[in-house]
């Protein structure tokens, strides 16, 4: 195995926000606290330790020990777990959505990333314990975002989970009922093998072996990093929310996220920036088995969307999130803060979309007094096997060649090869030079000479364009084999002219490189790099 990297702005695949994000752009740094390095995860440790409480510890290590009870726990996790109570120990934390056998690729890069930020913190301040989480989404509730993986250029779907309602309730909660027919098509799809053997009792347990999707879950995801000391967390927690009833209160009676967040986006819009997410005046949900609809203020009553639920007064809906927390489930805008609320967290990684919206939440999280995380892009990297990488040696394509989009690429690399030079620059200067002089001597004429010679030039540099675009397409039809070549390779590495990890499904390198994949990726993905990686499997 080999890695290489390069610049995430000339991948072409991230926005200008996290490019100049990851530049420190000076525009940018009202909208976090501290950039991720080394020596800020000490100045994070001060902060956060003068936040985090004793009792906060004790609370969170109680409820995962609770958590972790069905699930065969690795030494290494449920030590993690002990040392949270232990006013020395921190988080790194990342999240993501229950896909369907974990989803997208970047699923492995996102978990990878936080424990190898672990270890780094650990070798760095040797005097602290840092322990990487994996928050899962258990609350979301897009079905159609998460109800699918891709394998080989094939959609596997999950289309009907059995007694919820697609487009209501918590993910979580999602009955496992009816994956075996999944199960039947990736069975057949995996075909014979170790490593195929293994994917099949992976899902199967997973899947057929637990009620719901939360269980399936953190099944699968302990299987694959328990080794590490990864823990993983589900938010949705009744005890865990009665530490969220404070920001639940303030929440309702002050509009805090609506008004603090509003300011930042006008901010970060005047800046030139799209912003990712909306606040609503109240950005908590109301959420029962099967339910999960945004809370209203009504004049002096509050209600449930859609449904006949309502609190006539203040006191009565105080009463009920203070009696049932867990019915409360923050959305995409307060859950970063209740994240922040129940761990001693010091770092968030996640996606280019995630840290979007965070560079929104910064001031809400001064609202509520809540130390603002640090944020790290997290890996990104193409996996490249030794098959593609002696075809792309033949082509003789370098990494930054590869990146270029298809067209661009093949232009490139015929114009390159070609025993005919396609390039028609020379010409071009030379007839410039030749209307250069012409225009002198309109000079000495009329305006009407001059506009003459004028439009002349530019119907003549025309023509050369056209001719040269022929002459290049001509060259690629020569040359179709290594066009044809081309084409197929980068296809190939960038499926739909996407990012690999994007599309492809953990499964299908597994299936090649069985138990040596995650150590892999392990070893060539850093942290603080702040580049893209090329790895050569």
């Amino acid at each position: 195995m080999s890695s290489d990297c390069i610049s995430f702005k000339d991948t072409g695949f991230f926005s200008n926000l996290i490019c100049d994000y990851l530049d420190q752009k000076k525009e940018l740094q009202p909208f976090y606290n501290r950039f991720p390095s080394i020596i800020n995860i000490k100045k994070q440790i001060e902060e956060k330790k003068e936040y985090f409480s004793p009792e906060n510890r004790i609370v969170l290590a109680t409820a995962l020990q609770k958590q972790y009870l069905a699930l065969e726990t690795s030494d290494a996790t449920l030590k993690h777990i002990k040392l949270l109570k232990n006013h020395t120990t921190f988080t790194i934390t990342t999240g993501h959505q229950l896909n369907l056998f974990t989803g997208p690729l970047y699923f492995l890069y996102k978990i990878i990333s936080t424990i190898n930020l672990t270890e780094e913190a650990k070798n760095a301040y040797p005097e602290y314990n840092f322990v990487p989480i994996y928050w899962m989404a258990t609350e979301d509730h897009d079905f159609i975002e998460i109800n699918h993986f891709q394998f080989k250029g094939k959609k596997i779907a999950w289309n009907n989970p059995k007694g919820i309602n697609n487009s209501n309730g918590y993910a979580g909660e999602y009955n496992t009922e009816g994956l075996e027919a999944v199960f039947s098509i990736l069975e057949n799809e995996l075909g014979i093998g170790t490593n195929a053997v293994y994917l099949k009792k992976l899902f199967k347990k997973g899947y057929l072996e637990h009620s719901n999707l939360t269980d399936a879950t953190r099944y699968i995801t302990n299987e694959l990093f328990k080794e590490y000391g990864l823990v993983i967390i589900d938010g949705n927690d009744k005890e865990l929310k009665r530490l969220f009833i404070p920001v639940i209160e303030k929440e309702i009676t002050k509009t805090t996220s609506y008004k603090a967040i509003s300011t930042t986006t006008n901010t970060l819009e005047n800046l030139g920036f799209k912003a990712q997410v909306t606040p609503r005046e109240i950005n908590l949900f109301y959420g029962i088995k099967g339910l999960r609809e945004r809370i209203i203020h009504k004049e002096k009553s509050y209600q449930v969307n859609n449904t006949n639920i309502q609190w006539d007064s203040f006191d009565a809906l105080q009463k009920e999130y203070t009696q049932f927390p867990e019915r409360f489930s923050p959305n995409v805008i307060l859950r970063p803060v209740y994240q922040e609320i129940i761990l001693p967290n010091l770092c968030y990684i996640g996606g280019g979309g995630e840290l979007a919206y965070w560079f929104q939440l910064k001031e809400s999280f001064k609202q509520f007094n809540i130390p603002f995380p640090m944020l790290l892009l997290r890996n990104s990297a193409l996996l490249i096997s030794k098959k593609q990488a002696t075809k792309l040696k033949k082509l003789s394509i370098t990494n930054y060649e590869l990146f270029m989009k298809p067209h661009s690429l093949i232009n490139y690399k015929v114009r390159q090869i070609s025993d005919i030079d396609i390039d028609f620059s020379t010409q071009k200067n030379t007839l410039q030079k030749q209307f250069n002089n012409l225009k002198e001597l309109a000079k000495q004429t009329d305006i009407t000479f001059l506009n003459a010679v004028n439009a002349q030039e530019k119907k003549q540099l025309h023509g050369l364009d056209i001719l040269e675009k022929r002459l290049l397409k001509a060259q690629r039809i020569k040359l179709i084999d290594h066009v044809n070549r081309l084409s197929n390779i980068h296809a190939t590495l960038f499926p739909m002219q996407s990012l690999q990890e994007r599309k492809l499904n953990f499964s299908e390198f597994y299936l090649e490189y069985g138990k040596n994949l995650i150590p892999t990726l392990k070893k060539a993905l850093q942290p603080l790099s702040g580049k893209f990686t090329i790895i050569n499997l």
